[in-house]
């Protein structure tokens, strides 16, 4: 294919650099904590969106050409993406990329067929990763686009369906295990409900756990050693969804016992559709052993839908890169599910949104390492949780107390004193500090 994004690669240059197709802050080699830049953001880049979203919304056609010179549907369109991808991929120093079923190669009229066709793609794209060292980050079944899914998948009221569903996503996995994908997610795009009056809640979140279960058991005979991943989203396409958000996700899991097999896989802009800040469902992740995966977006505020912004805010990045080192990193990695916008329809601007992307989260990173290192926010939580550490906090901690001594402690104290200040506004400015000052 030839070049298609008028540079040949995208170099490290400086904060003070005016070069647009250069990295102003992401420096792969730079080291952060101990570990060099690439290895604590370990980014890459989605099938969908950067091959195959061509600005389409409800009220107008397409805007960006994402042919790459081939006829759609074809088999010479699904390797002309495949080509592009990994231009795209070298010329960024991407090293991972994660891929829907349908956005690979076009579906066919029986699934023999597109089997056939996937199995040829992917061959390809094997030949493309050896080329380059890419590796395949994590694989997914498109179980949300065709009409067949307008109940849901696992959600369906058509065992039909549910049974094409569980056809897709044994494919699926075994091109996970084919392209040696770290992970396999479960993205719930129609599971959920319109309206309870037509819906028995109970039997379709059942069937959802049938389904996952079933695909942890035909993944690890087939020898998937990785996460699989569920991505909490509140609503869109459908009213309420079941994994609405990363709390409600890890209880699903845990009643269904699929939490030894899955992580989470978290979204800023679903985050934010449920009403959270991304650092939130990050720490909820973290907290219960289940952070695995990012989708590094963003959403805009005043819009009401997933928006898939390529990140720009550094400060939404730096909480969750200040949430990620606390965990300890991540299992899986920085998947870029971002668009750019409408307007933005040349291929050059598709290189600047990961150009951005991946600037934003590297001033995360190294924002989020200086607010660990300077030690005051662990500093403030020690201190305020400090009556936890002797006499009766501690028995309360180590559970060797009971209603009846703490009652009598009660007595004998005759009323608390305020506790301690919460220093919001005190460490915020912290935050600002590290962010902005010199």
């Amino acid at each position: 294919m030839k070049e298609i994004f008028g540079v040949k690669r995208v170099e490290y240059e400086g904060a003070a650099g005016k070069n647009p197709f250069a990295f102003k802050f992401y420096d792969a080699d730079r080291m952060i904590m101990g570990k060099p830049m690439k290895e604590h953001l370990p980014f890459a880049m989605a099938w969908w969106h950067g091959l195959c979203a061509e600005g389409v919304d409800m009220f107008g056609a397409g805007t960006a050409d994402k042919s790459f010179g081939a006829q759609k549907g074809t088999m010479a369109h699904a390797k002309a993406k495949a080509d592009a991808g990994f231009m795209c991929m070298q010329r960024l120093g991407i090293g991972y990329f994660c891929f829907h079923d349908a956005d690979l190669a076009a579906e066919a009229a029986d699934i023999k067929e597109t089997n056939r066709r996937l199995d040829e793609i992917t061959d390809y794209i094997l030949v493309k990763m050896r080329e380059t060292g890419i590796k395949c980050l994590w694989g997914t079944a498109n179980m949300f686009s065709h009409p067949r899914y307008c109940n849901g998948a696992g959600s369906s009221n058509s065992a039909d369906v549910f049974a094409f569903a569980a056809a897709q996503v044994k494919k699926a996995l075994d091109l996970t295990v084919k392209l040696g994908g770290k992970g396999y997610v479960f993205w719930g795009g129609r599971e959920g409900y319109e309206t309870l009056l037509n819906t028995d809640v109970r039997f379709e979140q059942e069937n959802i756990a049938s389904l996952m279960r079933m695909a942890v058991d035909y993944g690890r005979k087939i020898g998937f050693t990785g996460d699989f991943y569920i991505e909490p989203k509140p609503k869109e396409p459908m009213k309420h969804q079941y994994d609405f958000d990363a709390a409600t996700a890890i209880g699903f899991l845990r009643q269904y016992g699929l939490d030894k097999d899955f992580k989470l896989n978290i979204e800023a802009n679903h985050a934010t559709l449920a009403g959270h800040t991304f650092e939130h469902d990050l720490r909820i992740s973290a907290v219960n052993g289940m952070l695995g995966s990012i989708d590094a977006n963003q959403g805009d505020p005043l819009l009401g839908w997933d928006t898939d912004e390529f990140p720009f805010d550094v400060y939404s990045a730096t909480m969750c890169m200040y949430e990620v080192l606390r965990a300890g990193g991540l299992t899986g990695g920085f998947n870029f599910d971002s668009k750019t916008r409408r307007p933005s329809y040349t291929y050059e601007d598709m290189l600047a949104g990961f150009i951005l992307g991946m600037d934003t989260f590297a001033l995360g990173l190294i924002h989020a390492a200086r607010l660990i290192e300077d030690g005051r926010l662990d500093g403030f939580l020690n201190e305020r949780y400090a009556s936890f550490n002797s006499g009766i906090g501690r028995k309360i901690r180590e559970g060797k107390t009971d209603l009846s001594e703490l009652a009598q402690y009660a007595e004998r104290l005759g009323a608390p004193e305020m506790p301690g200040s919460g220093k919001q506004e005190r460490l915020q400015s912290i935050v600002n500090q590290i962010l902005f000052g010199k």
